[in-house]
């Protein structure tokens, strides 16, 4: 058997489905690649730590149990992001909760005053976009994945994806103009 780290994402997950020890030791490997991004994508979503860790958990717990010789697998960051997704959408819906930004806004000490504020009024600009703007544009610009991707996991039209897409970025673009046009005061 050749090092974890040498097999392909699917070739995990269908390692997944062996012995428990090889099982463990492919499933260890998937969360390493993979974690981070899945986290980042449940903390941007739902805008707060201690949920997006339970939902981040969930959504391994249930990659963990959908592992299956029988599932065709050719993407499992896409499907993990499918997972998460829906998890998070299902738990906005069950809350209906205002989101607060205020965990979601950590940033360095060494940021500079003018950047902290241009990030807080972007992640502002973010949180208030419709969810269906929120979705699409995070999974693009913060997750990077392609028109084709967002479409899968969103299970949308890409027609429609590239729409919201464009249209979430109108709206940032429109809620960012007042600073930008402030800071063209001080040139």
């Amino acid at each position: 058997m050749k090092a974890l780290d040498e097999y392909s994402d699917a070739e995990l997950f269908y390692l997944m489905t062996e012995e428990k020890k090889t099982a463990e030791k492919a499933f260890a490997e998937l969360y390493a690649r993979h974690s981070s991004r899945v986290f980042a994508f449940c903390r941007r979503f739902l805008g707060n730590k201690e949920e997006a860790q339970d939902i981040f958990q969930d959504t391994f717990i249930r990659f963990h149990q959908s592992a299956s010789k029988d599932r065709e697998m050719t993407n499992v960051p896409a499907f993990l992001l499918t997972i998460a997704r829906n998890l998070c959408v299902n738990y906005k819906r069950r809350e209906r909760t205002d989101v607060s930004f205020e965990e979601y806004m950590y940033e360095s000490e060494d940021d500079t005053n003018e950047r902290k504020e241009l990030l807080g009024i972007l992640k502002t600009a973010v949180s208030n976009l419709s969810e269906e703007y929120r979705e699409v544009f995070i999974l693009r610009e913060y997750d990077g994945l392609s028109y084709a991707e967002i479409a899968k996991v969103t299970n949308e039209k890409l027609p429609t994806v590239k729409v919201r897409i464009h249209r979430a970025k109108q709206k940032i673009r429109e809620a960012l103009e007042p600073y930008f046009d402030e800071l063209k005061k001080f040139e």
